[in-house]
């Protein structure tokens, strides 16, 4: 017996020896892919762009989802936020449209964009509802300080763990619907993706910030921002912008991805991941057409992409009643367009569907007198072909529910409202477009100023202007907070883009695009050279009073600083004439 013992006790240790000596196992890498979409903006269906070609759509983009995932077995599908306001088809059934693509495809998560607040509370609520993935940020919470969404979420697959955060751009504040904002606190981003991040370490493998804060020329802004002080982030996915990345904007070590805007293009990116670390990280951005794709030769994309993408016939099928009623009752030709109107200045400069959109609601409010109309040019959302005019593409133009409100402003608030206009920055969707009757003349030099007429007068500080705008403008969106500060205001009711279908179908029934110098901007050398032109002749007046003035309010700013809380704005400067 104790033979049999010790023989047994000797087996265990030859075997335990042995076992230490065995050469180790090579560790198994792991690979995620990652495909991500951002800013789809309520295009649930394929769409002309550029001519007629048909591009983007969710059948498309779960065509490409089903290919990858048949290859790859770890598979992420993120989304970066707004995913509303765009196409009627998905307006006026509140992005549901596209919520039932998004659970067929199978996303995720999604983090909240500004524009998911174009709609109340409540409709976010039901939203969220619908959905069968989570909507997640870490930095909304509500006016009491409760959080509005999960701050994260951690998808485990086998051998890894994945965290991924929101945010929402802290500027949703300032330029989401103020009825719909104001009970809401955007915290700041920085220190919410810091407390993130550090819970997610502690939990995941990997931490991947989903977010909608975008991508802009230097690091004080945005997601480079974020990069550049957020300690643990391994890859930032990122919205807002509408940025067409060819490859991965690096910042800290830190990878930034954008797939450039309503479902046009998909971002995949492939981790490779080995004892729970970030090995490697490649990305490509893929085109949703019909277009043979790009399969890269070697990598992670090697084997992992079909060579064409297809409409998912049985998502099409799903979708297709949605576009089929909208189409029913939108429609109606009410004019015709006799040329393109464009929309890449509507942010930067006087452009030809914002002066018609400004005009319309001129003539919608005539009865309550405004001397002018005022309209932000990031609400335009779509061109005008030329062309029959459907209601449809009217809904395409103006999708957001805003009615025509008409506001009554002392001259000193008016005043501070151009001044807020001629100091936006180029692209910002608060530059404005302006309706016939007003002359804005802006200098870009290194001390931006500006000089405005209405009806041909100078403002006058101490004269009652009534200014229509949208019901956006009106509460104090895109900082346009002087219409807070209106003598009376009365809200028509009217939709803005009703107003405009009423303008087009009884008074400018045949309208052509035409710029009319209503904005105008340069360096004040070259405005002035500008009265060579015969047109400009009878404007001499107006730019002498812009050199002068700007001239004589500089010097006496530089004897007398402001203090007042009502003092304009550093770097732009307040130009009031007699004329």
């Amino acid at each position: 017996m104790k033979k049999s013992y010790r023989f047994i006790r000797l087996s265990i240790i030859i075997l335990a020896l042995s076992l230490l000596f065995l050469p180790k196992a090579e560790a198994v890498e792991q690979r995620l892919i990652i495909i991500h979409t951002n800013d789809l903006h309520g295009h649930p269906l394929k769409f002309s762009h550029i001519g007629t070609r048909k591009v983007g759509g969710l059948p498309a983009i779960a065509n490409l989802v089903q290919e990858v995932r048949s290859r790859h077995k770890n598979v992420l599908v993120l989304d970066a936020g707004d995913l509303n306001t765009g196409t009627p088809e998905s307006n006026v059934f509140k992005a549901a449209p596209d919520i039932l693509g998004l659970n067929y495809i199978g996303y995720d998560a999604m983090t909240l964009g500004n524009h998911e607040f174009d709609n109340p509370l409540e409709m976010l609520k039901t939203q969220q509802r619908l959905a069968a993935f989570p909507f997640i940020s870490a930095n909304v919470r509500t006016r009491e300080g409760e959080r509005l969404l999960s701050p994260y979420i951690i998808k485990v697959f086998e051998g890894m763990r994945i965290g991924i955060f929101g945010l929402t751009l802290k500027e949703t504040e300032a330029i989401g619907n103020p009825q719909h904002v104001r009970d809401v606190v955007f915290e700041d981003e920085l220190r919410s993706a810091q407390d993130a991040v550090d819970q997610l370490r502690t939990k995941a493998d990997i931490v991947i910030a989903l977010v909608h804060l975008g991508i802009w020329n230097d690091n004080s802004r945005g997601s480079k921002r974020l990069a550049s002080n957020v300690r643990g982030i391994d890859l930032i996915i990122d919205g807002h912008s509408h940025t067409d990345l060819k490859e991965p904007l690096y910042i800290n070590g830190t990878p930034i991805v954008q797939a450039s805007k309503w479902g046009m293009k998909v971002g995949i990116g492939c981790m490779t991941i080995d004892q729970g670390s970030l090995k490697s990280f490649e990305w490509i951005s893929v085109p949703v057409s019909s277009e043979p794709l790009f399969v890269p030769g070697k990598g992670c994309f090697f084997t992992g992409l079909p060579a064409q993408l297809k409409d998912d016939p049985f998502l099409e099928e799903i979708l297709s009643p949605f576009a089929d009623k909208v189409e029913r009752s939108l429609s109606e030709v009410i004019g015709f367009a006799e040329g393109h109107f464009p929309i890449e200045t509507s942010r930067s400069q006087e452009c030809e569907l914002g002066n018609l959109i400004a005009d319309s609601m001129l003539w919608l409010a005539r009865d309550l007198h405004p001397d002018f109309a005022l309209h932000n040019g990031g609400g335009i959302r779509a061109p005008l072909p030329g062309g029959d005019i459907t209601k449809k593409r009217i809904y395409e133009i103006l999708p957001f529910d805003n009615t025509v409100v008409v506001v009554k402003l002392k001259g000193e608030q008016v005043a501070g409202l151009f001044e807020h206009a001629a100091s936006v920055s180029k692209g910002s969707g608060a530059f404005p477009q302006l309706s016939k009757g007003v002359r804005l003349m802006i200098s870009s030099g290194a001390e931006r100023s500006y000089q405005v007429t209405i009806n041909g007068s100078a403002i006058d500080p101490n004269k009652i202007y009534s200014i229509a705008t949208n019901s956006y403008l009106a509460d104090g969106g895109d900082r346009y907070r002087m219409f807070l500060q209106a003598v009376e205001r009365y809200d028509t009711s009217i939709l803005q883009r009703d107003s405009l279908i009423e303008y087009i179908s009884r008074v400018k029934n045949r309208p052509a695009p035409v710029l009319e110098k209503r904005i105008e901007i340069g360096l004040l050398e070259n405005l002035m050279e500008s009265l060579t032109s015969p047109l400009l002749k009878s404007d001499e007046l107006f730019l002498q009073n812009l050199h002068r003035d700007s001239y004589s309010l500089s010097r006496k700013r530089e004897n007398s600083p402001a203090t007042d809380s009502n003092a304009h704005s550093k770097g732009t400067r307040l130009v009031l004439s007699a004329m």
